[in-house]
């Protein structure tokens, strides 16, 4: 034991004296691997292809409070969006800490993303682009707002969601971020990890970020103007996995985890796999369902292995 210790040690950061943080790694991975099973189980959260599917032995009660899609996935990811945002006003980075500017950043550039993939509008964008060259705004303000277009600008929506299951994602999503946040700023002072993982995190968070927007954009361009039918997706990874983009958002929170190097973060990363694996298994499970053509050959999240 002293051993493997010592050993993860060497990738993080020492658990912080603070008992909110502990207790938080611990009920973060818990309650997302619990989520996972439930899903294998056929226990959904109900949004997305799920929204209106209900366990045998627990049924929707008739009175629940249904929400479009857009509105949902809008209210899911706008509080931890401001959360990582407003951080750069409440933790300024003292002595340059490039390691809680690099973890802000990819924080408040991911919800930024997830917040915002619901309209179109290249030529928005565009126009963006051109004032902010004009103006002579930095690029990474550009890249906030590219994001931040992808909710608005690129998904099309024809279910709907479920108000408990929207704040039950919205509370693990914001308190995940705090969380994050909170348990880099108990490092600062301390020496880095002897083994400094924040550099290859950048690089799993950008190829991540990059992988689940174009999954995102395909799936975006299977129905045509009015069409709600489901179809089968096709291009990229779909060929060989049916959630390529879950597995690319995990990559993004391995990322995050590499940037951050803290206990919670490893936590909160290990807890999404979880769930991540159980919701895609029951996506499969659901397009087995629904379609005799789909190709059995096609995994769950990762390609020729689950």
């Amino acid at each position: 034991m002293a051993v493997v210790a010592s050993t993860l040690l060497g990738f993080m950061f020492p658990p912080p004296p603070s008992l909110f943080i502990n207790t938080m790694s611990v009920i973060s991975a818990t309650s997302l691997a619990v989520s996972g099973l439930s899903e294998i189980r056929g226990k959904h959260l109900q949004y997305s292809k799920f929204w209106d599917v209900s366990h045998p032995q627990n049924p929707q009660p008739k009175n629940q409070i249904k929400l479009s899609s857009r509105t949902g996935m809008l209210l899911l990811y706008t509080p931890a969006f401001l959360a990582a945002f407003s951080s750069f006003l409440f933790f300024p980075i003292n002595g340059g800490d490039i390691r809680f500017l690099l973890l802000l950043s990819a924080l408040a550039l991911h919800f930024f993303k997830r917040d915002f993939e619901v309209y179109m509008c290249i030529y928005i964008l565009y126009i963006i682009k051109l004032v902010l060259i004009l103006t002579n705004v930095n690029f990474i303000l550009f890249i906030y707002l590219f994001i931040f277009m992808q909710v608005l600008f690129v998904h099309r929506y024809s279910g709907g969601m479920v108000l408990d299951s929207v704040i039950v994602i919205t509370l693990s999503y914001f308190l995940s971020t705090v969380s994050i946040i909170y348990a880099q700023n108990l490092t600062q002072g301390l020496p880095d990890p002897p083994i400094d993982l924040k550099y290859p995190g950048v690089v799993l968070f950008l190829v991540g970020m990059f992988g689940n927007f174009y999954h995102h954009y395909l799936l975006s361009q299977l129905r045509g103007k009015g069409e709600k039918e489901y179809k089968i997706p096709k291009g990229g990874l779909f060929g060989l996995v049916i959630c390529p983009h879950y597995l690319f958002e995990i990559m993004i929170f391995v990322g995050v985890s590499f940037i951050s190097q803290t206990l919670y973060a490893f936590s909160f990363t290990a807890g999404t796999i979880f769930y991540l694996m159980g919701r895609s298994y029951a996506t499969r499970r659901w397009y087995l369902s629904k379609f005799e053509a789909f190709p059995q050959h096609v995994k769950a999240l990762v390609p020729f292995v689950f």
